[in-house]
């Protein structure tokens, strides 16, 4: 049996092919939506050709020049920590190294902070210190970097981080210690004291 086969003409191939990009077009690609807070600026239309009337220059029409909200142009950014304000007031119940600087608090959720401390004493100075001062031995969480746990209470189901205080050793031969940056101003601490008191955190 023959099959007839159909010549296409390249006036045909042009109407396929016109149909075949339409149809493309037609379908519907999701667009992700801005962020809230920020408004997406609508594209002006392209301005209509100039005509040149005889014995005239032709002109160029530049197109408008549109200028992003100053919104998007320099987005507001949240501080992640409580940087160079006043040390916080802790129970006394929660003993800090008396040498030690304060340098900022995070937020740990279900109302408590971690607050964060530095000082240049060596971590088994340190360590020992608080055995001393919460008489307890605590845990070591990690040999190298050195890392030690004292616990300030028990952990509650409304909390999000156990009541304790945590020792770390940020000094070795390859790191010089714990660079904290303030503005301007930069220092280095060899042990970091990190403090989550018991409770919410005020």
């Amino acid at each position: 049996m023959r099959v007839a086969y159909r010549r296409i003409t390249p006036a045909a191939g042009l109407v396929l092919a016109l149909f075949a990009t339409s149809a493309l077009q037609a379908q519907t690609v999701p667009v992700p939506r801005p962020f809230p807070g920020s408004s997406t600026p609508s594209s002006p239309s392209a301005p209509p050709p100039a005509t040149a009337g005889r014995g005239s220059q032709p002109t160029t029409q530049a197109p408008p020049v549109t200028t992003a909200p100053a919104q998007e142009r320099q987005p507001a950014e949240t501080p992640a920590a409580d940087r160079g304000s006043q040390a916080p007031v802790l129970p006394s119940t929660v003993p800090v190294y008396p040498t030690a600087e304060y340098l900022e608090s995070f937020d740990a959720g279900a109302g408590q902070r971690y607050y964060l401390y530095g000082t240049n004493l060596p971590y088994a100075d340190l360590v020992a210190y608080y055995r001393t001062a919460l008489k307890n031995g605590g845990r070591e969480l990690y040999k190298t970097p050195g890392m030690w746990q004292f616990d300030l209470g028990r952990f509650q189901d409304n909390m999000a981080y156990p009541p304790s205080i945590v020792v770390k050793d940020y000094f070795s031969e390859n790191s010089p210690g714990y660079l904290f940056v303030n503005g301007t101003s930069e220092k280095r601490y060899r042990t970091i004291i990190q403090i989550v008191p018991p409770g919410p955190g005020k």
